[in-house]
């Protein structure tokens, strides 16, 4: 059976909001460690092949003590295209270093995942 953790949800509205797993209150409300990482979906290269001036929002929750996607949120036009990436991470327990390895095609929407994580690893590089 599915995990209901990992059932991705779909509101086809204007915009579209998209998300599978925990959202960062429900993560903390469980007990996890986790950071959030935001994403201006309109800085995505991708986004000016969608429209011009488009507009939307990308979040992804990780657990900083295993360092895998507990969630990901996207709100934008489109956006539930970017779901099922999401979920495959959430439901494999995805470790986020090997998210890097699966390298977005350019210029696409995909490309939120480059950026979400390399904010993730800028906020959690050792300082000094």
């Amino acid at each position: 059976t599915a995990d209901s953790a990992a059932v991705p949800q779909v509101v086809f509205g204007e915009p579209e909001a998209a998300s599978v797993g925990l959202t960062t209150a429900e993560a903390e409300r469980l007990g996890y460690r986790v950071r959030a990482v935001d994403q201006d979906l309109g800085a995505v290269a991708g986004a000016g092949l969608y429209a011009d001036h488009y507009r939307g929002r990308a979040r992804m929750v990780v657990d900083l003590d295993r360092e895998v996607l507990l969630g990901a949120t996207f709100v934008g036009p489109g956006v539930a295209e970017l779901l099922h990436s999401a979920t495959v991470a959430v439901a494999g327990e995805v470790p986020v270093d090997r998210l890097w390895h699966a390298v977005p095609a350019f210029p696409t929407m995909s490309e939120v995942w480059l950026r979400l994580l390399q904010k993730y690893r800028q906020g959690t590089a050792p300082r000094g």
